[in-house]
């Protein structure tokens, strides 16, 4: 499936500033970058790294007072995998690949431990297998209000489960601890949207089960099959889109995705009954 995906940022710099940004969509298996520019206006230098385990890219930027403009412009060729959700299971503790141990423990914003009574209690009887999962994210569906300007960097998945109130940067940490809790690998996503109103960033998670990572979004503000992702961490701390040190106030950001698929936008994808993934087979 072809995107064609862009975000542009413009922020007032009042002295001297370190600007990090993590907006380049990642380079993975799945995800061809087929066309990518990024400008900044005045047109500073910049470096890149890329993480060789998670392949977020970062951007850092050494700003003088003034404005600045980013402007990130890309053409994505991205490839789902779709699976029967009957035929997956989770992984036992005993099973689970050393390596995403990392992502069954608590992290800042994704305090596992101290859910772990009320996730035993509303999905500790559950099967342990795909559909749990599913169930973990109608109930924060059906129990959290999305609401914008309810929350902020501070808000934790232990506050949004008491204030019942947040936006997708919050359904992602609450199902991240519901899944930790239930001893489920999980992480934090996030990417650009299809179809997403208003056009933004947009937060999802990621379940380890059987052999892969499964794309799961409690807000159903977007389709599966249309995020593209951009990175992946233990929770939002690790993948802010802007990490700013110094005196800076945004003044604009505006985030588009576009379907460039031949077939008509109203089957461009949808919710589906598969599981999704973005590790090809």
């Amino acid at each position: 499936m072809k995107f064609k995906v862009s975000c542009e940022l413009e922020y007032e710099v009042r002295d001297n500033s370190t600007l990090i940004f993590n907006v380049n969509v990642a380079k993975t298996q799945n995800q061809q970058i087929l066309e990518e520019r990024l400008q900044l206006d005045p047109d500073l230098n910049f470096e890149e790294y890329v993480n060789p385990i998670l392949d977020n890219r970062y951007i850092r930027i050494n700003v003088p007072a003034g404005n600045l403009r980013l402007s990130y412009q890309a053409l994505v060729d991205v490839i789902y995998e779709e699976t029967n959700p009957a035929t997956i299971n989770e992984v036992p503790i005993a099973q689970l690949p050393l390596e995403l141990l990392q992502y069954i423990y608590p992290s800042r914003y994704c305090q596992s431990d101290r859910l772990m009574r009320f996730a035993q209690s509303e999905f500790g009887h559950l099967v342990p297998d795909y559909s749990r999962i599913t169930a973990i994210c109608n109930w924060i569906y059906d129990n959290v209000t999305y609401l914008s300007g309810s929350s902020d960097q501070h808000t934790s998945a232990f506050d949004t489960v008491t204030e019942r109130a947040g936006v997708c940067r919050d359904f992602a940490h609450l199902g991240i601890a519901f899944c930790r809790a239930l001893n489920i690998p999980a992480r934090f996503a996030s990417g650009y949207a299809y179809k997403l109103q208003p056009p933004d960033f947009h937060a999802y998670f990621e379940a380890y089960l059987g052999d892969r990572w499964y794309l799961f979004d409690a807000t159903r503000l977007a389709p599966l099959n249309g995020l593209i992702k951009i990175g992946t961490g233990r929770d939002a701390a690790d993948i802010a889109f802007a990490t700013i040190f110094g005196d800076v106030e945004m003044n604009q950001m505006n985030v588009e995705v576009e379907c460039l698929e031949t077939i008509p936008d109203s089957d461009c994808p949808e919710y589906t009954n598969q599981a999704i993934s973005h590790q090809v087979s």
